[in-house]
Order: C-alpha cells, then sequence, then structure tokens
C-alpha cells in the first residue's frame, strides 16, 4: 500500500466511472428520441470536463496511484473495489471522456432507429472503458474488461451494416476467447500471491521462469487479440466495417488502447524475465503487422476497411515501441496510443459524413468530392497528413520516439519498421487524391453539400488535438513520464537481480 495516494475527498475517479452509467439507467425509461440524444450529450460532456480535473489535481512528479479509493466488495475471496491512476492510466482517461462527446454527436443523424438503447449502449460502454484504466484489483478489472463486450456487441448487432451478424459474432468470440485466457492467468496469480487479488501486490514478485512464461503466454493472447496484432486481427475489419459510426470510433480510439495498456500494466510488471525472453518474438510480430497492415491498406477501395487496416499498421508501431523496453520507445508508444485515437477516429468520423450523403464507402463514389466540400476535404487532408506523420502533426512525434528508441535497441528492427511509414504515406495519399480530386470519369456530385456547423464542431476538437500535440507534446509526455521512468527502472532493476542470482547459483 506505500505505493498509493489515498483520495480523502470527492471520489472523483467513481464519479467518472459511475456517472455514464447512471446517465444510462435514467435512458432504460424514456423513448424520446430527442431526449436521448441531448441526456447522452449532456452526460458525455460533463464525464469529459470532470476528468479534466483529474490532470489539474495530478501529481507529475510521483509514480505513486494517485486519487486511490478503497472499499470492501466480496470480503471472503478478499475481492476489493480499489481504483486509482499514475502517468500511464491518466491519458487514456482523458482520451476516452473526451472522445465520447463527439461520438454522440456524430450519432445525432446516423442513427435514427432506437436511438435511446443506442445511447444506453455508449454510456455503458464508457463506465467500463474509464473502469478497465482505473481498477487496482485484478476481479474489478475483469468485471469492467467483459462488461465491455455486450454493449460494443449490440452497437454492432443492431445498428451495424449488412453483415452486421458476422461481424458482431466474430468480434465476440475472439475477444471472449482472449477473455478465457486472462481469467486463467488472474486465477494462477491469485493462488500464487496468498489469494490477493490486488494488483501492485503482484507485481515485481520473484515468481518462477516457467510460472511466468505460462502468465506471459496468457496475457499475451488476451492483449494481442484485443490489440489487435498480426495475425489476430481478423476480426478487426469486419467489426469497423459494419459497426455505426460512433462505434469505429470506439473500437479505434479507446478499445484497441486496452489491449496495449494490458502489455504496460501487466505484462512488464508482473512477467518481467517473460517480457525480456519473449520480447524479440513480439518485436518481430509488430513489424510483421506494420508492414502487412501497409501493404493491405494500399489494396483497399473500401474507406473503412483502409483505416482498419491501417490500425493493424499503427498499432505494430505501438507494440514496437513498448517491447524495445528502453523510455524512448515506451513513451513514444504511450504517446502513439493518444495519437492514433485521435487521428484515426476523426478519419472514421470523416468517412461516417461522406457516408450519410453517398450512401458509399467505396473510393470510386466519393471521386472529386473537394469541389463541392472543400470543408470537408481541408480537415480530411490535415487528418489524413497526420496519419501518416507528417512533420508538424501528432503521429510524427510519437513515431519518431519509438523509431528512435527502436534504433537504439536494435538498428535492424528499426531499418524493418521504416518501410511502414512509407506504406502509410502511400495510402493515405491515395485516398486522399482520390477524394479530393477523383480522376477523369467521376459521379455527379452536385447534389452533395458541405460539413454543418454541428460536424464542423465535431471535427474542430480532434484538429486541434493533431496540431497541440504535434507542436507541443511536452505537457503529455510530462504526465507520462515518471510512471514510465519508475517501471522501467524496476524493469532492468528485475533482470539485473535474476542475472546476480544466476551468478551466485
Amino acid at each position: 500500500m506505500d505505493n498509493l495516494i489515498i483520495n480523502e475527498g470527492f471520489p472523483l475517479l467513481s464519479f467518472l466511472i459511475f456517472l455514464p452509467l447512471a446517465g444510462a439507467v435514467i435512458l432504460l425509461f424514456t423513448s424520446s428520441d430527442s431526449f436521448a440524444r441531448f441526456w447522452a450529450l449532456t452526460i458525455t460532456t460533463i464525464t469529459a470536463i470532470g476528468s479534466i480535473l483529474l490532470v489539474t489535481g495530478f501529481d507529475t512528479t510521483t509514480a505513486k496511484y494517485q486519487f486511490v479509493e478503497k472499499h470492501e466488495w466480496i470480503p471472503q475471496f478478499n475481492i476489493n473495489y480499489i481504483i486509482g491512476i499514475d502517468g500511464i492510466s491518466i491519458l487514456l482517461i482523458m482520451l476516452t471522456t473526451i472522445i465520447m462527446p463527439f461520438c454522440v454527436l456524430a450519432s445525432w443523424k446516423y442513427i435514427q432507429k432506437r436511438v435511446a438503447p443506442f445511447m444506453v449502449c455508449l454510456l455503458i460502454m464508457e463506465t467500463s472503458m474509464i473502469g478497465v484504466f482505473c481498477a487496482l484489483d485484478f476481479v474489478l478489472f475483469y468485471v469492467l474488461w467483459e462488461f465491455m463486450l455486450i454493449p460494443m456487441y449490440m452497437l454492432i448487432a443492431i445498428w451495424g451494416g449488412p453483415r452486421k451478424i458476422y461481424a458482431s459474432i466474430k468480434f465476440f468470440l475472439y475477444t471472449l476467447a482472449g477473455s478465457i485466457l486472462l481469467l486463467v492467468a488472474i486465477i494462477a496469480l491469485y493462488l500464487e500471491n496468498d489469494n490477493s487479488f490486488f494488483i501492485p501486490d503482484m507485481m515485481w514478485q520473484s515468481y518462477s521462469f516457467t510460472f511466468q512464461i505460462l502468465v506471459f503466454l496468457a496475457f499475451f493472447l488476451a492483449f494481442a487479440i484485443k490489440v489487435p496484432m498480426f495475425p489476430f486481427h481478423t476480426w478487426l475489419p469486419a467489426a469497423h466495417v459494419e459497426a455505426p459510426t460512433a462505434g469505429s470510433v470506439i473500437l479505434a480510439s479507446v478499445l484497441l488502447k486496452m489491449g496495449t495498456y494490458g502489455f504496460l500494466r501487466f505484462c512488464l510488471p508482473i512477467t518481467p524475465e517473460a517480457t525480456f525472453a519473449m520480447a524479440p518474438y513480439v518485436l518481430w510480430l509488430s513489424i510483421a503487422g506494420i508492414l502487412y497492415g501497409g501493404f493491405t491498406a494500399l489494396a483497399q477501395s473500401d474507406m473503412k476497411k483502409l483505416i482498419a487496416y491501417s490500425s493493424v499498421g499503427h498499432m505494430g508501431f505501438v507494440t514496437l515501441g513498448i517491447f524495445v523496453l528502453n523510455p524512448q520507445g515506451v513513451e513514444g508508444a504511450i504517446l502513439q496510443m493518444i495519437n492514433h485515437g485521435v487521428t484515426t477516429g476523426a478519419l472514421f468520423l470523416c468517412v461516417g459524413m461522406i457516408y450519410e450523403r453517398t450512401h458509399s464507402r467505396e473510393l470510386s463514389v466519393a471521386a472529386g468530392v473537394g469541389k463541392y466540400m472543400p470543408w470537408y476535404v481541408t480537415f480530411l487532408a490535415f487528418f489524413s497528413l497526420s496519419a501518416f506523420g507528417f512533420p508538424g502533426t501528432n503521429s510524427f512525434i510519437s513515431e519518431f520516439m519509438i523509431l528512435a528508441g527502436t534504433f537504439k535497441f536494435n538498428i535492424f528492427l528499426a531499418l524493418a519498421a521504416i518501410p511502414g511509414a512509407v506504406l502509410a504515406a502511400a495510402y493515405m495519399l491515395r485516398m486522399l487524391q482520390k477524394i479530393i480530386w477523383g480522376g477523369t470519369n467521376n459521379p455527379d456530385q452536385s447534389y452533395l453539400v458541405d460539413l454543418s456547423f454541428r460536424e464542423i464542431i465535431t471535427l474542430t476538437p480532434f484538429l486541434i488535438f493533431v496540431f497541440w500535440i504535434g507542436l507541443g507534446p511536452q505537457p503529455f509526455i510530462d504526465l507520462m513520464h515518471t510512471s514510465v521512468a519508475n517501471l522501467l527502472d524496476q524493469l532492468h532493476n528485475s533482470q539485473l537481480q535474476e542475472v546476480a542470482q544466476l551468478v551466485v547459483r
């Protein structure tokens, strides 16, 4: 308990977690579409504003968990409600809460049927996502991790596209399979730690190497499916293509980050020896994902599929940065998680806006819309530049840090990753050229209208973050720096201790 700063004031984290759930409960008793929209927007906006208080009260000089709340839950099994945040989780909570109001705005006209149940699903999702990034008890973490599956399944299965049943079942089965392995690892750690589910107590313990390898593999498969890493990625394009716009934004911006957060929160501190042993394999899988995602995105004619496969490549950079196990790589990976959430979420919003007008996601149908939608293509151009890491945009900073960390770790690994950045430029510029100018046989686009005020308001904050992080990333790096430094110091100290024990033997 020495690494906890107990919150003795207003329970801010519990407020952020349960406010969306309370809002969802109230929506169960209404059938008014307009009330459901305004209520969901109000609740998500209040949650976003509340999360800003986390930043203002966060101490960047300590690696301890802050805003900690602890209450007994099921005492006979030593299961407690314990939540807290550090520099790794605070940015992901901010990303989640800030994204959600714009998911509501993006659904304002897109969702016309069963509006209240749709908003209920969004609010329940927000509760589960914030809770996952706060949980310090493994049972609480697992309940919230699983809690997310049902509303996401419903978002795809009820409000999705023509193949929504296939996509929703595939998403559910893949993630459930990973969750079962996660549960096995949790039970093993519970038995190994004197029947305790308290996550910080499980970190930096002297587990046997065999035990660490088995737990690492269970963790890895659960989190790799969620990321998703190559070759566990096949559920993602189907889910993205069939999901409504808000579902795609939540998937890309937040849900994928739950997997990479799991690597940082559990694999590194709980199984450090196994992490060092398995890191080379994970790194080369990351390279495979970067290249596979890039080449596959380059071949797509469906805008949603193109962006979905680009996520495989971008998340490959995140896992690459994490497992080079140095400050530049890990900090770059966390920043890339935020940047991917901002940029890819914005791109999915752009796809949803053009789909509402043309009822198609094909590049050939959207060819040449720049003539009639100048505001739209302006936003799309900036987000596309960000997606391939153009200097001055947010993704450039994080990819530069990841590649710098990778060069420090292994020059051949870094050289293998560089073509991924080139491929990103190729497929994003190809999409941009097609949509803005098209070719000689563009379809008639004269019926199109440019972005409405609501749509401009939806996209503008994303553009602000693209340039804010791109031109002034230091505040974001400062939030995570102490926690990352502490994590890596303890990780490398555990390796030195293991070497010393081998020498003694």
